[in-house]
């Protein structure tokens, strides 16, 4: 008898990644740790609130991770934890899935111009 899944493995991925900013914030952090502030910069349309859930979570996976300075006043920097670069590194074809879509979709745009 065969045992029969009874979730898709790819729910747990999907859970992780969902949410408008994380992957945003997961490709900016491959160039190394960033403090908050610049985060929010790279992310111009973002809440505060918004901002710290989604760090939050990305954290709580295990997929960044938070350090703090001791310094006043305290610094804290976000960076990518070898979890989530197996993560990115699992994305990658999604990723230049996605370039190669907009460079098509380009191409399309511009053709219907003419």
């Amino acid at each position: 008898m065969e045992k029969k899944i009874t979730y898709c493995p790819l729910d747990n991925a999907v859970k992780i990644i969902s949410g408008k900013w994380k992957l945003f914030i997961l490709v900016r952090l491959l160039d190394g740790p960033l403090r908050y502030g610049q985060i929010k910069v790279a992310c111009e349309n973002i809440s505060e609130k918004v901002l710290t859930n989604q760090l939050r979570g990305l954290e709580q996976y295990g997929i960044i991770e938070r350090k703090i300075y001791p310094e006043v006043p305290p610094r804290v920097e976000y960076s990518i934890t070898d979890l989530g670069q197996d993560l990115m590194n699992a994305l990658n074809p999604l990723y230049n899935w996605g370039v190669k879509f907009e460079k098509t979709k380009q191409a399309i745009d511009e053709s219907n111009l003419v």
